[in-house]
């Protein structure tokens, strides 16, 4: 009935690494049946560290079957038994993903003596492995071996069946159980009060640092899916053996959403994201006076103690704003360093430059439609997306001041949507990046209807 599983393996996920042993011991319940022990052959070298705490060589696995030499054998004794391991997740994700290499589909039951030992033994300061079976008065021989540990876990999956007054074993295996699928650390209550409503969701280490942020149009489904897939992913086994406890702060919309994501990616760093934890204004658009007295324009990156007329992430944006403000406003290609080559000035050619490179123009002249370009810059809509809110007295209330996102919250259903200051009394003040700025000015584009044009408004935001 039951087959309780350890692997040892070449890495910490499925996706690029081995296994190079397997135990398994059949258990009907009450004793085991049988038992299947073998080294494998890898196929790549088996790092140093993790020969030195297995004690398994490159030399030890070099005569040993590969994996699909012995596919077939670990197949039949798995099929159509509950598959146990200590944090189950792991060994099955590389038995599974080995299995259908050589191929053999196998989908069974699975049950984690992590998960079951804080149920039925609750209190303990650790559930390893080590930790539990000296808590339990379990002597493990040959730790860091396949067969030593699979003998350790039968022993603790025999106290477990024995002490399993209220039946968590059965409950386990429910169809609609998310034991087998959630983190071994991870309370189910925790993923029990995740509402299925736009937000943002954290995993939390055993410390309870945020490791991961992620956002959702539906947080319990969102969640449910890093855990639920077949993924032998680095990231999946990552969130598996790392996340304690899952918290979240539910948003009226996915645009909300998205903007307090990045919010929290940016202040808290966490570990387990890797996009938008960058700069994302790396670049400014710079005005300065010249030796014969010209105003002019210059992309550069930005630096501490420099204030920009405008920043932006990629070269291009910058670029295809000066060009605007050159046409717009008749200024020289080559006082905006746009035409670099020493030949005769583009915009003299096409007639919208009137000679301020040759000095032909005098320099007040040229500097005051200079001066309207930067205003034209500076000189952006003050707007609020307006939409649902968390509850039917409320809406959501995104506030954009000259050009600029100001900050976000949720504002009463009959508050008038006039006045930029009143606004701010209601909503949270958050920092804006560019990612934030793009995806609002995006939104607003598409869905003019949900946009309510205010009064500019001078903001020292």
């Amino acid at each position: 009935m039951y087959a309780i599983v350890d692997i040892e393996t070449t890495g910490g996920y499925a996706a690029a690494n081995s296994i190079t042993e397997i135990s398994v011991h059949l258990h009907d319940g009450n004793r085991v049946t049988e038992t299947y022990e073998t080294l494998i052959n890898p196929g790549q070298p088996i790092p140093y560290y993790i020969q030195s705490m297995t004690g398994i060589t490159d030399k030890m696995v070099a005569t040993a079957p590969r994996f699909e030499e012995v596919a077939e054998k670990i197949y039949e004794l798995l099929n159509n038994r509950i598959f146990i391991a200590h944090n189950v997740n792991f060994d099955y994700s590389f038995v599974k993903g080995h299995l259908k290499e050589a191929g053999f589909d196998l989908n069974i039951k699975k049950l984690c003596t992590v998960r079951l030992s804080r149920k039925i033994f609750p209190g303990l300061q650790s559930y390893s492995l080590g930790k539990l079976c000296n808590a339990l008065g379990i002597t493990i021989t040959d730790r860091h071996r396949a067969g030593g540990d699979t003998a350790a876990t039968v022993k603790v999956f025999e106290l477990l069946l024995k002490h399993d007054k209220e039946q968590h074993i059965s409950k386990s295996l429910q169809r609609n159980s998310k034991e087998s699928v959630l983190p071994p650390n991870v309370p189910k209550q925790d993923f029990e009060q995740l509402p299925y409503t736009p937000g943002v969701y954290f995993f939390h280490n055993e410390k309870g640092k945020v490791v991961y942020v992620g956002k959702a149009n539906n947080i319990r489904y969102r969640v449910n899916s890093h855990f639920s897939n077949n993924s032998e992913s680095r990231q999946k086994q990552n969130f598996m053996q790392h996340v304690h406890h899952i918290s979240y702060q539910p948003c009226g919309t996915e645009l909300m959403a998205c903007i307090l994501e990045s919010t929290e990616i940016k202040k808290r760093w966490p570990v387990f994201n890797s996009s938008q934890k960058r700069w994302e204004d790396v670049y400014g658009i710079f005005r300065f006076e010249d030796q014969n007295g010209y105003q002019r324009l210059a992309i550069d990156k930005n630096r501490k103690l420099l204030n920009p007329l405008y920043t932006f992430h990629y070269l291009v944006d910058g670029h295809a704003i000066i060009r605007k403000l050159i046409k717009d406003f008749s200024l020289c290609p080559k006082l905006c360093f746009i035409q670099k080559d020493p030949g005769k000035c583009e915009g003299i050619n096409e007639g919208y430059c009137k000679g301020a490179c040759d000095h032909q123009e005098p320099p007040h002249l040229y500097n005051e439609r200079v001066k309207k370009a930067c205003d034209a810059l500076r000189i952006q809509p003050s707007f609020a997306i307006v939409d649902k809110g968390l509850n039917g007295d409320d809406r959501s209330c995104i506030l954009v001041l000259e050009g600029k996102f100001y900050g976000m919250g949720y504002i009463s259903a009959d508050l008038p949507i006039i006045d930029p200051e009143t606004l701010k009394d209601q909503l949270t003040v958050y920092k804006e990046n560019s990612f934030i700025r793009n995806l609002v000015n995006g939104y607003a584009a598409r869905f003019p209807a949900k946009v309510t044009l205010l009064n500019t408004v001078t903001t020292n935001t």
